[in-house]
């Protein structure tokens, strides 16, 4: 398949997943319960009957697993159409709109600040001083990202693909997003841990999958098709049992108040 059009403004792609927020929810990964324990270790604080606000909550994927841990989570999602989603999803759960960039939430109120795969949403130079703002003395931000397992060939050739089609560098994207989150105030020193993990998915999940990502839903629908299409066919080949096994290297990035 040949290259497409240029890739659109980033803008746009931030408010993309509106408009697919359920397949977002039933198609994104989760994250391994490892992750969870890392961050009380890190921040030396349980998460159970902790504050905790979730930012960029999306569907509620991470806010599910805060919230099952025992967390008292509040969720901050700036879309309506996630938004909705996650009040379906997650109905007991209190959720307000906003952004990290300026957070409807009060001084000094809560233990933990959580960022699942959203904090290269926001601007660094605005969302420090705001989440030191939100923390109380000893709190933690914590920031994760599911990111490609790029020793796994058939990913790497994947991302490839997707790179020269639309475009965008998926690697970069996604495996560079934590680097992009350092400190620019100098007022946080980031601990950092990876964590591997990996989930077995009929093809067509993970075509959802990686078609609920930005660059795919602000594409030409039609292009998109086609590509998915061809994709299909090609892990077809690779995966004759119609199951892929997707491993992912969860990154994760935490700093206390």
């Amino acid at each position: 398949m040949t290259a497409s059009t240029p890739p659109p403004a980033p803008s746009s792609r931030a408010t993309s997943f509106n408009a697919a927020a359920a397949q977002y929810a039933q198609n994104r990964p989760s994250y391994p319960p490892a992750l969870l324990d890392a961050i009380e270790n890190l921040a030396a604080h349980p998460l159970a009957g902790s504050r905790v606000a979730d930012i960029g909550a999306g569907t509620g994927i991470s806010t599910a697993l805060l919230h099952a841990r025992g967390a008292r989570v509040i969720a901050v999602e700036p879309g309506a159409g996630m938004a909705a989603q996650f009040r379906r999803t997650l109905p007991d759960v209190p959720i307000v709109r906003g952004n990290g960039n300026a957070l409807p939430l009060a001084e000094a109120s809560v233990d933990f600040l959580t960022y699942a795969q959203s904090w290269h949403w926001t601007d660094p130079d605005h969302a420090i001083p705001e989440a030191l703002r939100v923390l109380r003395p000893g709190g933690a931000l914590a920031l994760w990202w599911n990111t490609y397992a790029l020793d796994t060939p058939w990913i790497t050739a994947q991302a490839n693909r997707v790179q020269y089609f639309f475009g965008v560098d998926m690697v970069v994207e996604q495996n560079g997003a934590s680097r992009r989150a350092a400190d620019p105030s100098g007022r946080l020193d980031f601990a950092r841990r990876q964590l591997r993990w990996s989930r077995h998915v009929p093809i067509d999940t993970h075509l959802a999958n990686i078609g609920s990502r930005s660059v795919f839903l602000v594409h030409d629908k039609e292009e998109t098709a086609a590509f998915l299409a061809e994709e299909r066919n090609l892990l077809l080949k690779l995966f004759p049992s119609g199951t892929v096994e997707e491993t992912y290297e969860v990154d994760l990035l935490l700093a206390t108040r």
